[in-house]
């Protein structure tokens, strides 16, 4: 390839990327504010909704966060999930998939809330959708981009994170990105939690694991469709792991700084996964973290340049981000699509 080409495809795609960040309505409005200036747009999580179809508003002061977000010139985006009691409720994507006439009602209600609070965007946020349901999926994000692309509002789709078609489980068989890729403006890549609560000690969103769902998404969707999803959190294991037993706590990525620094401990990186950890202990128990810092967040944001997807968004903006992290706002474009 000729080096003159080469640089100029690299600056465009570092025009194009852009980074959003999901937030909760209960946010710190201080924690929220040291966010914004990093972001190109804020979802708030989330709007449910009922078996019969009438939405569920998210809890707390959306419209201060939105108020937050237009004054920082940061796009507000609704997140759409079948979250209820703290989970997602599986029946709820059953019911409203199969039945067009609650679908209609949902619709029609998204379309009034995101022109009466100023939403600017939509992004659906199902899990577990059964594989019978799969093309019923990407059909109503459809529908739902169709009639908010009327009211200037862009539709995005998260996606559980998959390496091959033939891939098996309930959180990626009725996921199809081909098909999403096409319903949708833009696909957000759920690219974490390889290192979960229940899960042994290891990065929460390693690299090459990254990188593989990567190199299977831009085969079936554009990759200026897609935005990859970074957490800003970590896990903190006590020791020795018992599956089944062993849970991890949840932890910010500021948070595991200070306790590596209040314990002495010393932060390692490992390679392959571009992660950091470390191990500590604390009475008489010993700790193992893995979380993510400014170094390992930057190896995401290059991996997402290199590929020239739209951007990147950060699960989620509750914790501080770490130290020393800075993002470019380069051309204020929006990881969402329109605006």
């Amino acid at each position: 390839m000729d080096h003159g080409l080469k640089k100029e495809k690299e600056d465009c795609s570092v025009e194009k990327l852009a980074a959003g960040g999901y937030a909760y309505p209960y946010i710190e409005p201080s924690l929220l504010e040291k966010a914004l200036v990093l972001l190109e747009e804020l979802l708030v999580f989330s709007c449910g909704f009922t078996f019969e179809g009438n939405l569920i508003l998210p809890s707390g002061d959306d419209r201060r966060m939105i108020q937050m977000a237009e004054k920082n010139n940061v796009k507000p985006v609704l997140v759409l999930t079948p979250f209820s009691k703290g989970a997602f409720h599986n029946q709820l994507v059953r019911v409203i998939l199969e039945n067009r006439l609650i679908q209609d009602r949902i619709i029609a209600q998204l379309a009034a809330l995101a022109e009466e609070q100023g939403f600017r965007g939509v992004d659906i946020d199902f899990e577990n959708v059964l594989p019978a349901d799969r093309v019923r999926y990407a059909e109503f994000v459809g529908r739902v981009r169709e009639r908010l692309g009327e009211k200037g509002c862009s539709v995005s789709v998260a996606a559980a994170p998959k390496v091959s078609d033939s891939q098996k489980g309930l959180a990626v068989e009725g996921t199809d990105y081909a098909l999403l890729g096409d319903s949708a403006d833009r696909v957000f890549l759920k690219t974490y939690e390889w290192g979960y609560a229940y899960g042994p000690p290891m990065a929460v969103s390693p690299l090459d694991k990254v990188r593989q769902v990567v190199e299977y998404a831009v085969t079936k969707i554009p990759a200026e469709k897609l935005i990859l999803g970074i957490p800003n959190y970590g896990y903190d294991w006590t020791l020795p792991y018992e599956r089944g037993i062993t849970r991890a706590r949840l932890v910010g990525s500021r948070e595991a700084e200070e306790t590596a620094e209040e314990n002495g401990a010393v932060i390692r990186h490992a390679e392959i996964a571009q992660s950091p950890w470390f191990t500590y202990v604390k009475g008489g128990a010993e700790h193992a973290v893995w979380f993510e810092d400014a170094r390992s967040i930057a190896a995401k944001w290059n991996l997402a340049r290199e590929f020239g997807l739209a951007g990147v968004r950060f699960w989620n903006l509750m914790q501080e981000f770490p130290k020393g992290l800075s993002l470019p706002r380069e051309g204020r474009r929006s990881a969402s699509g329109n605006g």
